[in-house]
């Protein structure tokens, strides 16, 4: 495969560029370089070093050694702020909102618009609807940050450095909550991007994404410099194989889908704030169902009031032959069903505990762990933890390590762990692939296929549709919080699943 670097003259060039923490060499000499106009992406399995690369581009951080360029002219980002007003921004996976913040305030925050001292929060709302309607994001300027779903927050996050004045921008696993409408908004605005001569440092582990609008790759792995290609040179099994250093048959699996009894009965469930109104739903054992639709749909909604996360204004819930309607999660882990959330860092893991902990934290009651719920047996928690690292490949294999030193691949393990300590007839997993590479997320299918192989009944709720069209074999479709197909077999296609995403409520 031929290295593509060239002569032309580089927005942004990296040379030697090398980092150290104690204990752990994360780039080592790396080669970098960004025109203007482009899409390069960095690609390379978690923990290949992408994350502290970008970091080190955007003044988060500081190269051990090496040479950063910047228009010609060598450059040291000593902070964030320098590295900014050179017109370089970018929207990391782990968000910097301020949730008690409004939509509007985190926009302009530190660069508040004021006289003699005071905000002109007219003039800040003004410009703040004018950016939203230039980039047709749906979003109410007055509501703050916590009240916003995860994909509303990305929203924000987009909003923020579109609204800048750019010349690098750098966008890490940017779709990661979005849906089909909202990414493809995103990629209109990457183009006109590219025609202002911005150039772009893209991370994304969705092959499809890749070839629709990179120009260059870059692959890095275990914090070394690989190649850096064409896109329309390579194949995805060849970047699969340069990322990975191994060949990847497939990653998708083949899946036997045996239905059984019903486990989950849902009938005519509305929430408390009708996110979700009148739905009804079936689940069995041995079978993936999927749950598809766009930002707001309901899609995670109705799951988590499943689980007793959302509140429920009417309906039904029958779980296994037992009324369980208005009940709590934690009755609901007794009772047999395990919900993982989407978002790891807030809902998911406590990050700031080691692995063992977060692995057993959800089964500490139960009597292999702990005597009569009160002494805990410290030896079986770690024998358990240490198993469950082993088989879900967790790397590095450390228990004792906390969650937050982890990638974002390997944290995911750690809450996958985290399902398999209790006896589980449902497993709700909710957009289970977000921000892991391909090598991850083909072991996270073959869990799941594992799962659903061994009579489980598994509730796949998605935003990226191939995951829905490979891995599913009924799927129901939601719009604006209402309940609008049940697909199956042969009839979830592409076509069929966007044609209800964007059906008019008059239909």
């Amino acid at each position: 495969m031929i290295n593509n670097r060239d002569n032309e003259t580089s927005l942004l060039k990296l040379e030697n560029i090398s980092k150290r923490f104690p204990g752990v060499l994360a780039l080592s000499k790396v080669d970098f370089d960004l025109r203007a106009g482009e899409v390069h992406v960095l690609f390379g399995e978690n923990g290949a070093g992408k994350s502290t690369l970008i970091n080190i581009i955007a003044g988060a951080m500081k190269p051990t050694s090496g040479t950063i360029l910047f228009r010609g002219q060598e450059t040291h980002f000593s902070n964030a702020h320098i590295a900014r007003k050179l017109g370089i921004h970018a929207v990391f996976q782990e968000f910097s909102l301020i949730p008690q913040l409004t939509v509007t305030q985190n926009l302009f925050l530190g660069m508040e618009k004021n006289r003699y001292g005071f905000l002109k929060e007219k003039k800040m709302r003004q410009q703040m609807n004018e950016i939203l309607k230039r980039l047709d994001f749906d979003l109410d300027p007055k509501k703050k940050i916590f009240q916003l779903t995860r994909a509303e927050q990305q929203m924000v996050e987009i909003a923020k450095v579109f609204g800048s004045d750019l010349s690098v921008l750098i966008l890490d696993e940017p779709t990661a909550s979005l849906t089909e409408k909202e990414t493809q908004r995103l990629f209109a605005l990457i183009e006109q991007a590219k025609n202002n001569k911005v150039g772009i440092i893209y991370i994304t582990h969705r092959m499809g994404e890749i070839n629709k609008i990179s120009d260059r790759i870059t692959i890095l792995r275990d914090g070394q410099y690989i190649n850096t290609v064409k896109t329309d040179s390579v194949t995805d099994n060849e970047l699969i194989e340069l990322m990975t250093g191994r060949v990847i048959d497939q990653i998708f699996p083949d899946i036997e889908y045996n239905p059984g009894k019903t486990i989950l009965s849902v009938k005519n469930l509305t929430t408390v704030d009708n996110s979700v109104k009148d739905i009804s739903m079936e689940f069995k054992s041995g079978e993936i169902v999927g749950m598809s639709g766009l930002v707001g749909s309901g899609k995670s909604k109705a799951m988590r009031a499943c689980f007793g996360i959302e509140p429920i204004k009417s309906g039904s819930i029958n779980f296994d032959g037992n009324e369980l309607t208005r009940i709590t999660p934690a009755k609901m882990l007794d009772m047999g069903m395990f919900y993982l959330p989407s978002d790891r860092r807030t809902e998911g893991l406590v990050m700031m505990r080691n692995v063992c902990e977060n692995i057993t934290l959800a089964a500490l009651s139960q009597p292999k762990l702990s005597l009569y719920s009160m002494l805990l047996k410290r030896k079986n928690e770690n024998e358990l933890a240490l198993d469950l690292s082993q088989r879900l490949n967790l790397q590095p294999l450390n228990i004792s390590r906390s969650a937050d030193h982890f990638s974002g691949g390997n944290q995911q393990k750690i809450l996958l762990a985290k399902a398999l300590t209790r006896n589980t007839e449902l497993f709700i997993f909710d957009e289970p692939t977000v921000g892991v590479d391909v090598g991850t997320r083909a072991a996270i299918y073959e869990f799941i296929r594992d799962l659903c192989q061994q009579g489980a009944a598994i509730v796949l709720i998605s935003s990226d549709l191939p995951e829905i069209l490979h891995l599913t074999n009924r799927t129901y479709v939601f719009f604006r919080g209402e309940l609008r197909a049940e697909l199956s077999g042969k009839d979830i296609t592409e076509q069929n699943i966007l044609s209800y995403f964007f059906k008019k409520e008059a239909d």
